[in-house]
């Protein structure tokens, strides 16, 4: 089994598929896993010279469903984009209808929802 399998059982697929997992870590009571936004231009920016990737914004901490009995803690940050063109610094938004039947809690949607 790949590990990319075993995150999608365990994980949101919109968090696998647009985030990569950079850290993790395990005590006898919690999990920590911090994942940030993948360097990964929207279609209509991708022919935009002007939008260069622009850092993190701050990891924002969502509590998800626990795992073998240890409290999950997912450590999230999205990636800042800039238009140089007009100095615009700003995050991406995620459409999240297609994830409406799954286990994403209201924090965690308005957490991919929010932009800078």
């Amino acid at each position: 089994m790949k590990s990319d399998q075993l995150l999608r059982a365990i994980l949101p697929d919109v968090l696998i598929d647009n985030f990569d997992v950079v850290s993790f870590e395990k005590t006898e009571t919690r999990f920590d896993i911090w994942l940030d936004e993948k360097k990964v231009q929207m279609r209509e920016d991708k022919k935009n010279a002007s939008i260069i990737s622009h850092g993190f914004g701050e990891y924002r901490t969502i509590r998800d469903f626990p795992i073998r009995g240890r409290a999950t803690y997912l450590h999230v940050r999205k990636r800042k984009w800039l238009d140089k063109d007009s100095g615009e610094i700003f995050s991406y938004e995620w459409e999240l209808s297609e994830y409406d039947e799954t286990r994403l809690n209201s924090e965690f949607v308005a957490f991919l929802k929010e932009g800078d």
